[in-house]
């Protein structure tokens, strides 16, 4: 499956996770259900990698780009 170009004003939501991508100047804007929001590589290093189901909106690497070492989460213990 062939993933969808957003246009500037477009918002998806996944149909896997149910979060939001808002396409931005600065780069997509990922709205998590809670906490602020992110990137693409954030939602991929917390959520995508151990969901990987058909229909993921999140799967593109170039949009995705490189997953930095604080995208993923950190336990606050």
């Amino acid at each position: 499956m062939k993933s969808k170009i957003m246009t500037e004003s477009e918002t998806q939501t996944c149909p896997v996770c149910g979060v939001e991508i808002t396409k931005a100047p600065e780069g997509d804007r990922v709205l998590f259900s809670s906490g602020k929001a992110g990137t693409r590589a954030k939602l991929a290093a917390r959520v995508c990698q151990f969901v990987k189901q058909s229909g993921c909106i999140n799967t593109d690497p170039h949009l995705i780009g490189e997953i930095q070492p604080d995208d993923y989460y950190k336990s606050e213990v």
